[in-house]
């Protein structure tokens, strides 16, 4: 009996392990079950990493591509981009066909990679229809009453946009009796309408703003079909100008000479690029000048492209000029010119005797104008700080240490023409265009409209009107192109295309930058 029970009893613990065993093995394939579920999302979430990887990685290919083809296309490729560029502008090109357009220049690749740009391309297209048509519903739908004239809205600037390989391309450089040239090339002048345009017509402002052209010339100019409003070729003279048109004027360039020294860089090393800029460049396209300056010649010559202008010097001046690499290496230095921790000395040669001990001069500068580039001391202008010293006299001129300790227009030279003692050689604060005195103490005894007069004339009449470096507005540059082929301008001489200031050392908490002293700064420097 006793064995029936114990038979019994074990066979009830068999059946508690078989059942503990079975919800074990049940909770498992719940843990189990739980897992797979997380295990699937994640594998979806991994895989649409690994898409968007993918995707990247191919957007970055196309990029290098188009980056490639770009280095190499030929002029005629070059002017293709530049008509399909206007065209997308004036919106005279549906969205898939600047698409098509586009990939007809950059398709190279094989064609299974095509597939792949062709999907992304279609998704591009239809972003860009969304983006299109929400535009046009944001612009409120107004309606265009008959005979009135569309005038889209103002294209958005980007600053940071720099100088590339099309603009570098756009022509190139000779040498030709100590002087650097550039061969003439066409080149789109650029304008929105002014305030005081509005409501004019073409004609009015041509008459009375370009006058360096007859009527006759801009004429010719709408039947050649070189002038353009909002990217359409003007018919008519008379067309009435409306706010944010867009001007554009076609012209046969010719930028004229400036010294064939060489650009010596002093230090590049990733952060910025120190060069000693000889007299007679600009430091960037103005007026007349774009491939003969600084920035064209780096970006041509030495490929140093994206440059940020850390400071400027005038284009007759010589000696020290930075640019930073970077924004972040550009803000930095800028706040180093604010809290006044960029020490500055220049040298220049002055007329006459300069008293030997120290002289500080904080005479406040006005600006007399922004577009002839000329000031004046004034007590309504901005406040200045010049430390002068002495360094050598040779009977005739001084040869003067300049420390500004602000950053004014023309500081250095307006400063020294209140003391007495003008740049030797300065075309427009050694003119006798002053008066008598030239200024000396800011007795000048002209107004403004009469000192620019006076300054023009003078200059005139010598043939040095260049000197003066009056701004090319563009809409007046050109002639038609066969009579300015056939214009011939006099070289400048050697010694119009230098001024007697040099930019000898930039200094700051922790660099220092400087050049050779110029042979004229030397004391047995001997004048013509």
């Amino acid at each position: 009996m006793w064995g029936a029970v114990v038979k019994i009893v074990s066979q009830i613990g068999i059946v508690r392990n078989v059942k503990r065993n079975l919800t074990a093995l049940l909770y498992s394939q719940e843990r189990i079950n739980k897992n797979n579920v997380i295990c699937h999302a994640n594998c979806s979430k991994v895989t649409k990493v690994v898409f968007n990887i993918r995707a990247k990685n191919v957007c970055l290919q196309m990029l290098n591509n188009y980056r490639y083809l770009a280095s190499d296309i030929t002029h005629e490729f070059r002017l293709n981009c530049r008509q399909y560029h206007t065209i997308m502008q004036s919106g005279e090109m549906e969205a898939g066909e600047i698409l098509n357009a586009t990939n007809d220049l950059t398709t190279t690749a094989s064609d299974d990679k095509a597939m792949k740009e062709k999907g992304e391309k279609r998704k591009s297209e239809e972003e860009l229809h969304k983006h299109r048509g929400k535009k046009r519903r944001g612009g409120g739908g107004k309606k265009l009453r008959p005979g009135e004239r569309y005038v889209p809205p103002p294209q958005k600037r980007n600053p940071g946009v720099s100088f590339s390989q099309e603009h570098f391309q756009e022509t190139s450089y000779y040498f030709e009796g100590g002087l650097r040239k550039v061969y003439p090339y066409y080149f789109d002048y650029k304008t929105y309408c002014k305030g005081r345009w509005i409501g004019k017509s073409l004609r009015e402002v041509f008459n009375s703003e370009f006058r360096a052209e007859p009527l006759d010339y801009y004429e010719q100019a709408v039947q050649l079909g070189r002038i353009r409003l909002n990217e359409t070729p003007v018919e008519d003279l008379d067309i009435t100008l409306k706010n944010n048109d867009f001007m554009r004027n076609t012209v046969h360039r010719h930028e004229p000479p400036v010294s064939a020294r060489p650009l010596e860089i002093l230090e590049d090393n990733g952060e910025v690029v120190v060069v000693d800029k000889p007299a007679s460049l600009p430091v960037h396209p103005c007026g007349r000048f774009r491939h003969n300056t600084v920035i064209f010649i780096l970006g041509k010559e030495r490929g140093l492209c994206g440059l940020h202008t850390v400071h400027r010097l005038d284009r007759l001046t010589s000696g020290v000029l930075l640019f930073a690499r970077t924004l972040e290496v550009s803000k930095r230095l800028d706040q180093l010119v604010r809290d006044r921790q960029l020490e500055k000395e220049y040298l220049c040669r002055v007329e006459g005797q300069f008293p030997e001990e120290e002289l500080v001069c904080e005479e406040p500068i006005l600006v007399v104008s922004f577009k002839v580039g000329v000031c004046r001391v004034d007590p309504k202008g901005k406040p200045c700080r010049t430390v002068f010293q002495r360094l050598s006299w040779n009977g005739r001129s001084s040869v003067v240490r300049c420390l500004p300790h602000t950053g004014r227009t023309h500081q250095i030279r307006v400063h020294l023409q209140f003391l007495g003692h003008p740049i030797l050689n300065d075309p427009i604060y050694g003119s006798s265009a002053w008066g008598p005195t030239r200024a000396k103490g800011g007795v000048v005894g002209l107004n403004d409209e009469q000192l620019l007069q006076a300054l023009i004339e003078e200059h005139n009449s010598k043939e040095s009107l260049h000197l003066l470096d009056l701004p090319d507005d563009g809409l007046a540059q050109g002639r038609s192109h066969s009579a300015e082929c056939k214009l011939v301008r006099p070289d400048p001489t050697e010694k119009e295309l230098v001024m007697y200031l040099h930019a000898l050392r930039y200094k700051g908490p922790d660099f220092e930058y400087s050049t050779r002293i110029p042979e004229w700064a030397r004391e047995d420097w001997e004048e013509d």
